[in-house]
């Protein structure tokens, strides 16, 4: 049987690899519709973010094909946003039958793409600067989780006051990569958390911590969109707290994880067990979520 050239697949990522130049072009200051010429300077970011992204797809993919579970080539999304895409994803055209099959195809994913998150943030976190703080309101500041903040405070040392970390586009893309690992091994349907907690723990338990998650993101996000709005009055010291760990993100979040279901298809061969180095990648996986999720991704100063 002959296979069919994916070029659609080739397409998007021909595509995507340009809406990421364009966006690490932009962030060292470059306007590409007066300098298309220097759009090169864009190659750090997108490099790095595009092959992080092509590491976690491809590893689900491959673990796919090993345990024979159909499954695509990744789509790249280009999508007009500060990174320049929206990430990538493979869909699953077989169902997965055992449990090892979905430990391995949901954790494979997430711990690739981590160790390559790693790398390019200590070599972009090498590159990058500490500056003084000017004028930022309007500006864009990003969070940091726990792994990101270590490692910050590892290469560079304690960001004096008054002052904050430029970032190279190298550790920015880490940054990124970072933030789509936790966003995937989220505990909810058929993420890559989901499909961890379901092939660990069972229907019950996957259930039980969707449908948790879903409603503290929601909580999380309409409680800070309300507070905006002054539909809560609360005291100052709890405002600032809802700032460092609140999100109006988190609502979007849940809504398109109902969308996309909380619900997660049984395995056909529940009864086969999954050994201890399969257990050990699932708690792995947990472990890389907790030390990359970030409360507050994004917020305006």
């Amino acid at each position: 049987m002959i296979k069919k050239f994916p070029f659609l697949h080739l397409l998007l990522f021909i595509i995507t690899l340009f809406s990421t130049l364009v966006a690490g072009a932009f962030m060292t200051g470059i306007d590409i519709l007066k300098e298309p010429e220097k759009i090169y300077k864009g190659l750090p970011f997108a490099v790095t973010l595009m092959t992080i992204l092509m590491s976690h797809e491809l590893s689900h993919y491959f673990a796919s094909k090993k345990h024979r579970v159909k499954a695509t080539l990744p789509y790249f999304i280009p999508a007009p946003t500060f990174i320049g895409t929206l990430g990538a994803v493979i869909k699953m055209k077989s169902p997965i039958i055992t449990r090892k099959a979905l430990v391995d195809i949901g954790s494979s994913g997430p711990i690739v793409g981590f160790m390559v998150s790693v790398i390019a943030t200590v070599i972009g976190l090498n590159m990058s600067e500490i500056v003084k703080l000017a004028n930022t309101e309007g500006a864009l500041s990003f969070g940091d989780s726990i792994l990101f903040s270590f490692l910050s405070r590892l290469i560079l040392g304690v960001t004096p006051a008054g002052y904050d970390i430029l970032l190279h586009p190298i550790a920015f893309a880490g940054w990124i990569g970072f933030f789509i690992t936790s966003i995937n091994l989220l505990p909810v349907g058929q993420l890559d958390g989901g499909h961890i907690v379901y092939a660990l723990f069972g229907e019950n338990l996957h259930k039980k911590t969707s449908n948790l998650f879903f409603i503290l993101l929601l909580f999380l996000g309409t409680t800070k969109l309300l507070m905006e709005n002054d539909l809560f009055t609360f005291a100052d010291s709890i405002y600032v707290y809802a700032d460092k760990y609140l999100w109006e993100g988190w609502a979007v979040w849940a809504v398109l994880l109902l969308v996309l279901g909380l619900k997660h298809p049984p395995v056909l061969y529940w009864e086969m067990p999954l050994d201890p180095r399969r257990r050990f990648a699932g708690w792995v996986a947990f472990l890389i979520f907790a030390v990359t999720f970030i409360p507050v991704p994004i917020k305006v100063l």
